[in-house]
């Protein structure tokens, strides 16, 4: 008999999802998926879902459907796989996910250079910030979708100009969001966090495993 779980109220099959796959490029969040040691395969498909947001969106708001995009447009990606027949064949279950850095209700995204990474990090040093996660499930087969996001706060230590392009010469906050990775020489930076680690890394497990769990995919 197959196997079906209770999701926002909806009875579903979930055993003909045969893969994961992760709309997403970052290394950080191919590692975190790879972590969880699921018995299902995972594909990586990056996608190149249009980013734009409205100004007055809350940052929930933006992680959320940023994250619901990328899913989104890698299931159409499959979609069209199957129908040419290149190995698209079987149901997949899609994760997107977004993550933003949060200053004063100001979103900070990747810098645009050195001098732009020194600017954010000048900002943020001594300061608490927000970090924000968007977290989309997308059922292939079925279009059945979870979105929901995770907040944490990290507080960074105060940092002079001199520390901060020494840090910023490494290399490391070049395709970072707020400038600087958590998970990397940016640590030394950080002074405490109070919320998900892996949040701010860039996928937060906690709540990933709690939402496969809805669709009949349990972490052990």
């Amino acid at each position: 008999m197959p196997f079906s779980v209770a999701h926002n109220g909806i009875r579903s099959e979930t055993n003909h999802i045969s893969q994961l796959v992760l709309a997403s490029s970052s290394p950080r969040r191919q590692e975190l998926v790879a972590s969880l040691d699921l018995f299902l395969p995972v594909r990586i498909l990056s996608s190149d879902a249009d980013e734009s947001v409205p100004a007055e969106w809350s940052a929930s708001q933006v992680v959320e459907n940023l994250a619901l995009r990328k899913a989104e447009a890698v299931v159409a990606t499959l979609q069209h796989e199957a129908l040419a027949d290149r190995g698209g064949s079987g149901s997949s279950l899609v994760i997107g996910a977004d993550t933003i850095v949060v200053l004063d209700g100001e979103v900070l995204g990747k810098p645009v250079d050195k001098q732009d990474a020194i600017a954010a990090l000048s900002r943020l040093q001594g300061r608490a910030h927000e970090v924000f996660t968007g977290v989309a499930l997308v059922d292939s087969a079925t279009g059945q979708r979870s979105v929901k996001h995770q907040r944490t706060q990290v507080w960074m230590k105060p940092l002079s100009t001199e520390r901060i392009t020494r840090y910023v010469e490494t290399g490391e906050p070049m395709d970072k969001a707020g400038s600087y990775a958590i998970q990397g020489l940016g640590a030394t930076n950080v002074e405490r966090i109070e919320g998900c680690y892996f949040n701010v890394v860039g996928l937060p497990l906690s709540l990933l495993s709690d939402m496969l769990a809805d669709y009949g995919i349990n972490v052990y």
